[in-house]
């Protein structure tokens, strides 16, 4: 499977107005070709194929006054702008065709250079290359200082430089794993555990572990909203608006770190310890609107579980996901009497079939391990046998992670 590794990048003054350069004539090629596209559809005409594209917009651009300056820049990411076009074009009309997963994709849109988020992407054809003393050698760019976290496993096939919201760049390696060497790197295990995920704690073991939620978002709330007050109060299109949504874009991203890094440690901690997980299938969108939906976005479960399935797939682990509407928390795990629904208040209940008294979290998590089939019985044999290894839809990550951890 394919993996991304992200570092930071630290370009000097000279780079950074080289890395604008190459944002801004990668996003007016992108621009290009999504006009000539709406331009054919509207009259009534094929689309132009992509060759035809890359010799208008890029090779004949060149040579008039207007697109001179697109020859400044590398001539694979203009390459790569359109292959960009290509693919959104195409999860577009898989999109309305019904033949994609998913929410609806609209119709790709233009690109801004204020834009949050600004890419370039160079391929093995650019001649990129990592320098002897650990720099980044970028064609029409130069050697950009990155910070290695750790070494990469193998030469990527290609490497995207990002510039987020913050003004912080990083470089996202494409790394193909060797699943032999993956399966080396995690010990042996027969633990098989469920997990129920919460507000109160993050999550609950079926062993009886509680995991506290960091909540960073509502630990840093009071920081966000001064930041944001003083962004309000900025005249627009001034320096200091500029600056004050800089400190607010850091502010956020310092919390989005954070808790990737706390998804990071824990995904692989459990996937490490245990052979088999077992977790729910949360509505999180429907929970997201409700009034508990800055917490649950603050939990971040969809990550946490996203992190979940693609190392269980690398490291050769089982994930079993359960139904959402499996009653977990109105079971009771000792005699399996379904109670009534309670609050979210109560969190202990007595059964009223064997008396037994349950913590609600943990008897949700037993409950979860046992309907995701790996529950053990008296006799030593699986309650459900014939797990499956969980897929994912997609290789790669979907976006980019600015911490450099894909493991």
């Amino acid at each position: 499977m394919q993996l991304r590794y992200g570092f930071r990048l630290y370009p000097d003054s000279g780079q950074r107005t080289a890395l604008a350069r190459a944002f801004g004539c990668a996003r007016v090629v992108f621009n290009d070709a999504v006009t000539a596209r709406e331009d054919a559809r509207r009259a009534g005409e094929a689309f132009p194929a992509a060759g035809e594209l890359s010799k208008r917009l890029i090779t004949e651009a060149k040579r008039t006054e207007a697109r001179s300056w697109l020859g400044e820049v590398s001539a694979v990411i203009l390459q790569q702008a359109l292959r960009d076009v290509e693919a959104a074009y195409k999860n577009f009309f898989a999109s309305l065709k019904g033949e994609r997963k998913g929410a609806k994709t609209g119709a790709p849109r233009f690109k801004s250079r204020k834009d949050n988020r600004q890419s370039i992407r160079f391929t093995a054809n650019a001649r990129w290359s990592i320098t002897d003393s650990g720099r980044l050698n970028l064609p029409k760019v130069g050697a950009v200082r990155v910070k290695w976290s750790r070494t990469l496993p193998v030469r990527p096939s290609s490497v995207t430089v990002i510039k987020d919201a913050a003004g912080r760049y990083f470089a996202s390696f494409v790394i193909d794993t060797d699943p032999a060497a993956d399966a080396t790197r995690m010990p042996e295990s027969d633990q098989m555990v469920g997990i129920d995920l919460g507000l109160t704690h993050f999550a609950v073991l079926s062993d009886g572990t509680k995991i506290d939620s960091p909540r960073f978002l509502r630990r840093a709330e009071k920081k966000l909203k001064r930041a944001q007050r003083e962004l309000s109060r900025k005249q627009k299109g001034s320096k200091n608006r500029e600056k004050a949504r800089l400190k607010v874009a850091r502010a956020h991203a310092k919390v989005t770190d954070a808790r990737k890094e706390f998804h990071h440690q824990l995904s692989t901690k459990l996937i490490r310890d245990n052979q088999a997980i077992g977790v729910e299938d949360l509505a999180v969108k429907g929970l997201a609107r409700t009034r508990l939906a800055k917490s649950v976005h603050d939990a971040g479960w969809a990550q946490f579980v996203h992190m979940l399935e693609y190392k269980a797939v690398r490291y050769g682990r089982t994930l079993v996901k359960i139904g959402r509407f499996t009653p977990t928390s109105q079971t009771c795990s000792a005699c399996g009497i379904k109670d009534e629904p309670k609050p979210l208040n109560v969190r202990e209940w007595t059964c009223t079939a064997c008396g037994t008294l349950h913590d609600r979290d943990h008897n949700a998590a037993i409950n979860v391990k046992t309907a995701a089939g790996l529950a053990v019985a008296a006799c030593g044999a699986q309650v459900r046998p014939g797990l499956v290894l969980a897929q994912r839809d997609e290789t790669g990550s979907h976006g980019f992670s600015p911490e450099p951890r894909a493991a």
